[in-house]
């Protein structure tokens, strides 16, 4: 299993750590009107999934942001942006921060995707910050589970890992 910290205490992460390789998971999420989304809706796309703990603070802020600028530079691939803030919450830090190339998700109602993935911090209820690149196939091209929760994952390599991937 990863190891991460939180503002450098240990957590526990919840469920099984994604290696480059295994197939990824479905899971369920929700869009910012409530909507649920599954990873297989975008299926035969390449998938940047972009885990923040709480869109709302500085470095998750800042790791939308970047993912959001470089969006346009990403021919076919989509940039999901997944944190356990409200739907609503989601909507409005988008709306006032001009982003439109990433679709914020929420795993709020469930942790689908939190437990699926091994990123569901258990004493916080939060995400722990990492980064997923999912080919076309809908292998996993690329994992960074960051260790210590509130630092920066490394873009460029995730950045690079999105390129490459088909």
């Amino acid at each position: 299993m990863a190891s991460v910290t939180f503002k450098q205490e240990p957590v526990t992460l919840v469920g099984p750590e994604i290696k480059v390789g295994d197939m990824a998971p479905d899971f369920t999420v929700l869009s910012n009107d409530l909507k649920e989304v599954k990873l297989s809706d975008y299926s035969g796309k390449v998938k940047l999934i972009s885990v923040v703990p709480s869109i709302d603070t500085g470095v998750c802020s800042e790791q939308t942001r970047r993912f959001n600028e470089e969006a346009d530079k990403l021919d076919n691939v989509y940039v999901l942006t997944i944190s356990m803030d409200l739907p609503f919450a989601q909507g409005r830090w988008c709306a006032a921060n001009g982003i439109e190339k990433v679709d914020t998700l929420s795993d709020h109602r469930d942790a689908d995707f939190g437990e699926k993935y091994g990123t569901l911090m258990k004493e916080l209820r939060l995400l722990a910050r990492s980064v997923f690149v999912v080919n076309s196939k809908d292998e996993v091209s690329y994992v960074e589970y960051v260790s210590e929760g509130t630092t920066h994952p490394d873009y460029e390599a995730a950045l690079k890992a999105a390129k490459e991937a088909e």
